[in-house]
Formats: C-alpha cells, sequence, structure tokens
C-alpha cells in the first residue's frame, strides 16, 4: 500500500518553493504556494493508484503473470511478457507506437513486473520506475494550477502517472451527480475495447487521493498523451507520454476527451482502445489557446448514462 501525505506539502527546496510530494516521489516536484489568485487544493499525495469505493482489485496486488528470463533485460526471443504482449520502448525508454503514424496512438502497454525474473532496470520496465523528470506546479491567470516542465522532454518519454482513486461506475457516477457547476470534476474514464465488443473501463479520481497529474491542464492542441500501461496489477495506470519535444518551461497538457493533435477531440477508437476523460457536468470555456481551441472542455456523459 503506497504512502500518504495530507495537505499542503512541507518539505522545503529553498526560500519560495517546497516539494509537492513532500518526499514521497524519487525527485522532488517544485511547487511554489505563494498564489493570491487560486486557493491550493486540499487532498493526500500518492505516486500510484489506490483502491477506492467500488473497486474489486487493490491497485498494488501482485495479479499478472511473469517471465523467467535472466538476463540484464529481457529480449522478444526468449521474454514470454514481449512475446505475449510486444515491445513497447525503445532502448532508450521512450514509447514506441508512436511511431506508428503522424499522431500519437493509445495502444495499452505491458511491462515486466514483480514476478518477473529479470532485473530492475530491464527496458521493459519504464512507468513503474516512477517520475524522473524535474517538474513544477504553478499558478496561472486563468486556468488554475498547472504543470510545466523544468528540462527538456524528448518526444516518446514517459512523463508522469494520472493516478489517483480507483473506484467503481457506481461510484464515478454518484461522485459526478453530487458535483456543482463550480467544482472541479477530475475523473478519468478509460474504455479500452478487446475482441468481441468487450470494454474494459476503469475509472481514476486523485480529487482526494492523487498525484501530480491532477494539475495537467486540458489542451485542444496537447503536447501529452495518455495510455493504459499495467505492470504489476490487472489495473493499469493511465501513463502520460510525451506527443513531441517539449521544451523547457513549456505547460504540460493533455486532452481530456482522449484525442491528440490536430485530431477532432474524442475518443482513439481506431487503435483499439478509447480514452476519454471527463471533467464537468455543464460546458466550461476552455482557455488552452490553441488554433483550434474548441472554446469549451471535453463533455463526457456516459457515466451518467
Amino acid at each position: 500500500m503506497s504512502k500518504l501525505v495530507n495537505k499542503v506539502p512541507t518539505r522545503a527546496m529553498n526560500d519560495s518553493d517546497v516539494d509537492l510530494s513532500n518526499g514521497l516521489e524519487d525527485i522532488i516536484i517544485s511547487f511554489k504556494p505563494d498564489s493570491t489568485v487560486h486557493t491550493f487544493p486540499v487532498f493526500q499525495y500518492s505516486p500510484v493508484n489506490v483502491q477506492g469505493p467500488g473497486c474489486p482489485v487493490d491497485p498494488s496486488e501482485v495479479t499478472l503473470t511473469g517471465c523467467s528470463c535472466l538476463s540484464h533485460s529481457c529480449i522478444r526471443e526468449s521474454c514470454c511478457c514481449l512475446q505475449t504482449h510486444g515491445q513497447a520502448y525503445t532502448s532508450h525508454g521512450s514509447l514506441l507506437s508512436i511511431n506508428l503514424s503522424g499522431a500519437a496512438r493509445a495502444i495499452p502497454v505491458f511491462e515486466c513486473n514483480a514476478l518477473c525474473s529479470c532485473s530492475d532496470t530491464c527496458l521493459n520496465r519504464v512507468v513503474q520506475r516512477g517520475l524522473r523528470l524535474r517538474l513544477q506546479v504553478f499558478s496561472t491567470s486563468s486556468r488554475g494550477w498547472a504543470v510545466r516542465t523544468l528540462q527538456r522532454i524528448p518526444r516518446g518519454t514517459f512523463v508522469c502517472e494520472y493516478a489517483g482513486e480507483v473506484i467503481g461506475f457506481e461510484e464515478a457516477r454518484r461522485r459526478q451527480l453530487a458535483q456543482t457547476f463550480e467544482d472541479n470534476n477530475y475523473i478519468i474514464a478509460v474504455r479500452e475495447h478487446a475482441g468481441s465488443g468487450s470494454i474494459t473501463e476503469t475509472f481514476v479520481d486523485p480529487a482526494i487521493v492523487g498525484n501530480i497529474g491532477r494539475f495537467l491542464n486540458h489542451s485542444c492542441l496537447p503536447n501529452l498523451f495518455m495510455v493504459p500501461v499495467r505492470a504489476h496489477s490487472s489495473v493499469p495506470s493511465l501513463a502520460l507520454f510525451a506527443g513531441r519535444d517539449i521544451e523547457v518551461e513549456e505547460e504540460l497538457t493533455f486532452d481530456y476527451s482522449g484525442g491528440y493533435g490536430n485530431q477532432t477531440p474524442g475518443p482513439v477508437q481506431q487503435t483499439g482502445t478509447a480514452v476519454q476523460a471527463s471533467r464537468t457536468l455543464q460546458r466550461k470555456a476552455c482557455h488552452c489557446g490553441a488554433n483550434n481551441c474548441a472554446k469549451f472542455l471535453p463533455l463526457d456523459l456516459a457515466v451518467l448514462n
């Protein structure tokens, strides 16, 4: 079970910054708490998903089988993980699937896990290693809190998870119905389409328990995209990768509807995986500033049907 830290972070970095994770991440998350515009939310920090109401499986429980590879890093010829699910990453740890076309594709990824015999530095272990980039949470004038990078991020790099409580459909529905127009809705609904019309749904809500991903803003022209990644558990991590090279101090964003690039916002159905995001029960104005801005934040009412 992951450790949690309550309320506002207190691990000091310098006179103006503190560590958002309070030491729960391997790398400090810079946070400037001096905003007079936006009140900082009260929540518990967790680097990974935790079990919430309606979730039958504890995300920290190992439920997937492992490989018997004894090499430093797995190779497809001898690794049952790679043979079953395919190779997901390059030798540098970048996601391979974005090279399939000009736009990112949300193809589910399976990493080696705690039951695998390969080393912790196996090339098929990326998301499970956690945050590795220097990021900063800051306050904006029109979009509340946001996240920017303090270092250059190459295309295909894992950036962070969108972690929180994994909840069931009925709990997600109850929470959305209880919200008012003024409330922020953080619930992400990931729908993975398999053969024979089978659909696996995962609902993650970082409002009460969450990580840095809860501060990422929507953009109609984002620089991140979301991929469901499974390592130890059948419950996927909602991993965010760089869809292009991202420069220092750029704000990090993703499309709440699951689209990417210049595509019309909507689920990425052509890849077999639909990633949809729901953040409001009424249409709220979008302030992303992109040339293709839809003027309103995406609205997914499927959880209410």
